[in-house]
């Protein structure tokens, strides 16, 4: 591999903001310094850029196998890189469901030929596969996936002794999206009784309500404190929710994890007039307030990481009826953008958005090598000119679905290079794929 030298880049990293050069040498990041020497096979000038340490993404949907007319590995791992993401866990809920650890090694298979990011696959839970869930291997995959609200295929978990299973012997992190179906059915079938099919979007967060949520995630806590269970909630959307997490304990030792996404933190419930169906997600984007104590959680600490839920769906799917239109849509491309606008507006500090997308997830999934900006680990790095505007437009959107929910969103700050691995992979618009990511592995 080459050898690369980065000089004079502001280096975001564990708290601290400092100038320094970075020298990268087979994949790792060598040497940090104030001032490196050293002969480079590639010398980068990073004056007034800010380094980070990678995103890494714990929750997308990439679509493949079987759902490739939306995305694919390689198309959803080019906009995450670009985006700034050089790392992703992978959701089951493709076609067919990655329910055993056959399906499980495709996915794997397909990633290492073409994927440009680093990866990780979870395996997925469903009411009649514990067998299979408990040969996964917890060094090198990232978790278990429970759907405890309705999903794709047959990955609905509402069995309460299977529930009880998994949570008690599950060898290794248990990830939850946690919306309760009682409370969704009933919901929904009020709504129906009352607006028959005219059912439409601004209803989406008062049918997959707070209530269901709440309900949802108290279970998955309860049962985890039962068993002493290694859970991850995932996209929180709800301040009430917010409130059943710790944060006083060191995120190295939490039993029981959380995180945000970015629309949950960018949208709330006035967006739905202009954005319509492109902002329909499960769980929905909620009110206002709802947002605002989400971001509070994610800065006071009891939500720990900020991730994406990307999870496309073509513009058709989108453009049916409310009750037609799929749930989901594509963020990978601009989930560090907007955190960085974020910062413009005072809502957040640089040190937190490292922490938040990259160091916490390391600690949290026990990643090995990666997260950070250290000598010895991995160099998964994104420049950044946190001055130079960039507008979401048709023509420069990424994904396999060319939308985005951000599209006509001027963004204050430009991703300028991505390093995968210490390969550069993205430079000003232009990706280098002659490397493809590794597979995550785990210090567990």
């Amino acid at each position: 591999m080459k050898t690369i030298l980065i000089k004079g880049a502001t280096i975001v990293n564990e708290g601290k903001t400092v100038v320094a050069d970075v020298y990268i040498k087979d994949g790792l990041i060598d040497e940090i310094s104030p001032l490196i020497s050293r002969s480079a096979d590639q010398e980068i000038n990073a004056e007034g850029l800010h380094l980070f340490p990678g995103m890494i993404d714990d929750q997308v949907h990439f679509r493949e196998p079987g759902l490739t007319h939306k995305a694919d590995i390689f198309s959803e791992s080019m906009a995450a890189v670009a985006g700034g993401i050089t790392s992703f866990m992978e959701m089951p809920n493709t076609v067919p469901n990655t329910l055993t650890q056959e399906l499980l090694a495709d996915k794997y298979a397909i990633a290492s030929e073409m994927s440009l990011a680093n990866y990780s696959f979870f395996m997925g839970a469903s009411n009649n596969n514990i067998e299979e869930v408990l040969k996964t291997d917890p060094a090198n995959v990232c978790g278990i996936k429970v759907f405890m609200g309705s999903s794709t295929g047959n990955m609905l978990v509402d069995n309460e002794q299977v529930l009880e299973n998994i949570f008690s012997q599950a060898p290794m992190l248990v990830a939850t999206h946690c919306e309760d179906e009682l409370t969704i059915q009933r919901n929904m079938a009020a709504f129906k009784e009352r607006y028959g099919e005219n059912i439409t979007i601004d209803m989406h967060p008062l049918i997959r309500s707070a209530e269901a949520c709440y309900t949802s995630s108290s279970l998955a806590v309860s049962l985890a404190k039962k068993y002493n269970t290694r859970l991850h909630i995932l996209h929180i959307s709800t301040a009430m929710e917010v409130g059943i997490f710790d944060n006083v304990t060191p995120l190295k030792d939490k039993r029981i994890t959380a995180e945000a996404c970015v629309h949950h933190l960018w949208f709330d419930d006035r967006d739905y007039a202009e954005k319509g169906n492109l902002i329909k997600w499960n769980p929905a984007v909620k009110t206002e307030a709802d947002k605002d104590a989400i971001l509070k959680g994610v800065l006071d600490g009891y939500i720990d990481i900020i991730a994406t839920d990307h999870a496309p769906h073509t513009t058709e799917e989108k453009a049916q009826p409310y009750l037609q239109a799929p749930s989901g849509g594509p963020l990978v491309q601009h989930a560090l953008s907007a955190l960085l606008e974020m910062y413009h507006q005072g809502k957040i500090t640089l040190e937190q958005i490292a922490e938040k997308t990259a160091h916490n997830v390391a600690t949290c999934f026990q990643i090995d090598r990666r997260g950070f900006i250290r000598e010895g680990y991995w160099a998964d790095l994104v420049l950044v000119a946190l001055n130079d505007p960039v507008k979401v437009t048709k023509a420069n959107i990424l994904y396999k679905c060319g939308w985005s929910p951000f599209e006509g969103q001027t963004f204050k700050a430009d991703i300028t290079h991505t390093f995968i691995s210490g390969n550069l992979a993205y430079q000003k618009g232009k990706f280098m794929t002659n490397q493809t990511g590794k597979r995550l592995a785990f210090n567990r």
